[in-house]
């Protein structure tokens, strides 16, 4: 790992630390009724959000520098990332533009895992009103449930206000998405990372949260200039 990139990970994770600790003190100075102690614990607790404050402006000027990255493995049939939970952070009600590259929204449960996507944009604070999608078409006689998917996503996105725009490419292979709010988000695998249920009655056939994953990496970066597919 390149030096910049390792201090920007002890960062984040410092500040992460620093704030488990604040919440410590201030937990102990609800419970304690000694002035004296009440005073010790003013002070330790506001020497955290000062260290807090100032990592969290180094993070911020990484962000506004374009040079901010963060990475997430997801471990063999770990649990907990769903869209919601790994998107959620990056998502605002300054988002209205969506762009995603991914090479395999073809068969059928990766059309689910696009449409699953779609509905958490749709149900953020975010004002999403365009979505483009680029991917590949699939081969053969499939290609047609490929096509046919897609165009009911579209309609049903329609009704919503959102248009989806989508294009095919033969050579992609790169896997991202890009939020108009500068954030960017590399996945190893692209949106399709879910494990198949154990059975239809199986924690997390419903919630993703609970559905196990494949192995994979996820790259988050962030930057001022956006570019489009």
């Amino acid at each position: 790992m390149e030096p910049e990139i390792a201090l920007r990970h002890a960062c984040m994770n410092l500040w992460f630390l620093i704030y488990i600790q604040m919440d410590r003190q201030r937990n102990k100075y609800r419970c304690t009724k000694d002035d004296t102690k009440k005073c010790h614990l003013r002070k330790k607790i506001s020497g955290y959000m000062d260290r807090a404050e100032n990592i969290k402006k180094y993070l911020d000027q990484e962000k506004e520098d374009g040079k901010y990255h963060k990475q997430i493995k997801i471990e063999e049939n770990a649990t907990g990332f769903s869209y919601e939970s790994l998107f959620q952070e990056y998502l605002n009600e300054t988002v209205t533009e969506v762009w995603i590259e991914d090479p395999y929204i073809r068969h059928t449960h990766q059309l689910y895992n696009f449409l699953r996507f779609c509905e958490m944009l749709i149900k953020k604070p975010c004002k999403v009103k365009t979505i483009h999608l680029l991917t590949s078409l699939d081969e053969g006689s499939r290609r047609e449930q490929q096509s046919s998917g897609l165009r009911e996503i579209k309609e049903s996105l329609r009704k919503h206000g959102v248009l989806l725009e989508l294009e095919y490419s033969s050579s992609i292979h790169d896997r991202e998405i890009r939020f108009n709010n500068g954030w960017m988000i590399k996945i190893g695998r692209g949106l399709d990372y879910f494990k198949k249920a154990q059975g239809r009655f199986s924690l997390g056939y419903c919630d993703f949260d609970l559905r196990p994953c494949h192995e994979t990496t996820v790259d988050i970066f962030h930057n001022k200039h956006t570019k489009k597919i």
